[in-house]
C-alpha cells in the first residue's frame, strides 16, 4: 500500500491510500461513510487486490480519519463529490473506473453524478452499498417517534454544548461499543467488523459528527441515478440495517430498474465489514467485466 495526499478544490488536504498493482487495468474508487475512514474499507480492499486486476483506491473524506479537518460550512456532500472528483484527477486520471461508495459514499457517487456527469463516461461498474438516494429526513432508526424525537433533542443539546467542538474524538471505544453495535451492526457481526467498527467511529471528530448531519437529511438525489442507467450497477442491503434500511435500496432499483439488488440476511449497515465475501465479490464481478479484452 501507498499513501499519499492529495489536495481538494479548497485546498484541504486529503488522505488517500492506493493498494495493488500501478499498472492494473482498472482502477476501484471505494468511499467510506459518515464518521467513519478509509479501514472500513480494509478487508474489502485485501480481496479485491488479492482475487482480481484492480488498483484500489480509498480515501478519508474531509472531516474524517488522517485528512484534514474542516470547517463545518463545507461539509456537505456536494462538497465530497468535488473532492472524490479531486481524488480521481490526480490518482486515477485516466482508463476503467469502478466506484463504490458506502453510506454517505454512496450518496457522494449520485452528487459527482449530478456535478460532473462525465466522469461517468469512464465509470465502467458502479456498488450503492447499505446508501439511500433520499428518504432520510426524519428516519427514526426502527424507534418509536416519540423515542426519536427526544434522541434528536438531545442530539440537538450535545452539539450545541460548549464542550462538543473541544473534543478531539467522539469518545471511549469501550464505552461507545454497546451503542454502536446496535445501530450500525446485525446481531452476527465477527470480531474484526466490531473492532473497525468501533474504532473508526470513536475517533472521528465531534464536529465531523454535527457537522455533516444536514447534509444527509438533505440528499434527494433519484434523478441523477439517471446518469447510472448504461452503467452495470449492484445494489447493496443488509435486513437489519437502522440506518439505510432495506426500503431505501428498494427505493433505489426502483429508480433504476437496470441495477440488480441484493439484500442480506441479518447484516446490518456495516456490509463493508459484516460481509466481506459478498461485497467484495459483487464489486470483483464489476472489475471483471471492465477489464478490457487481452488483460
Amino acid at each position: 500500500m501507498s499513501a499519499s495526499t492529495v489536495a481538494a478544490a479548497d485546498g484541504l488536504a486529503l488522505n488517500v491510500e492506493v493498494d495493488g498493482r500501478h499498472d492494473a487495468p482498472v482502477t476501484v474508487l471505494l468511499a467510506h461513510g459518515w464518521t467513519l475512514d478509509a479501514r472500513t474499507w480494509g478487508p474489502v480492499t485485501r480481496s479485491l487486490v488479492g482475487g482480481t486486476p484492480a488498483r484500489v483506491v480509498r480515501w478519508d473524506h474531509r472531516g474524517h480519519g488522517r485528512s484534514a479537518a474542516a470547517d463545518p460550512s463545507t461539509m456537505t456532500i456536494e462538497q465530497l463529490a468535488d473532492d472524490m472528483a479531486a481524488v480521481i484527477a490526480a490518482v486515477a486520471p485516466a482508463g476503467p473506473l469502478v466506484l463504490a461508495g458506502h453510506s454517505m459514499g454512496g450518496m457522494t457517487i449520485m452528487a459527482l453524478a449530478d456535478r460532473r456527469p462525465e466522469l461517468f463516461e469512464r465509470v465502467t461498474g458502479i456498488a450503492l452499498v447499505a446508501t439511500a438516494s433520499g428518504g432520510l429526513a426524519g428516519h427514526t432508526m426502527g424507534m418509536h417517534p416519540r423515542v426519536a424525537a427526544l434522541v434528536q433533542r438531545g442530539e440537538g443539546r450535545m452539539y450545541a454544548s460548549p464542550g462538543w467542538a473541544a473534543r478531539r474524538h467522539l469518545g471511549s471505544p469501550r464505552l461507545l461499543a454497546p451503542a454502536l453495535r446496535w445501530l450500525l451492526l446485525g446481531p452476527r457481526s465477527g470480531p474484526e467488523a466490531v473492532r473497525i467498527t468501533v474504532e473508526s467511529v470513536a475517533e472521528c471528530r465531534p464536529l465531523t459528527v454535527s457537522g455533516f448531519r444536514p447534509t444527509l437529511e438533505a440528499h434527494e438525489r433519484d434523478a441523477a441515478l439517471a446518469v447510472f442507467a448504461h452503467i452495470p450497477t449492484v445494489v447493496l442491503v443488509g435486513t437489519k440495517d437502522r440506518l439505510t434500511p432495506v426500503r431505501l435500496s428498494r427505493r433505489i432499483a426502483s429508480a433504476l430498474p437496470s441495477a440488480s439488488l441484493s439484500i442480506f440476511p441479518e447484516a446490518g449497515h456495516m456490509l463493508p465489514v459484516e460481509r466481506v465475501a459478498g461485497v467484495a465479490g459483487r464489486i470483483g464481478a464489476l472489475v471483471k467485466g471492465a477489464v478490457p479484452a487481452g488483460r
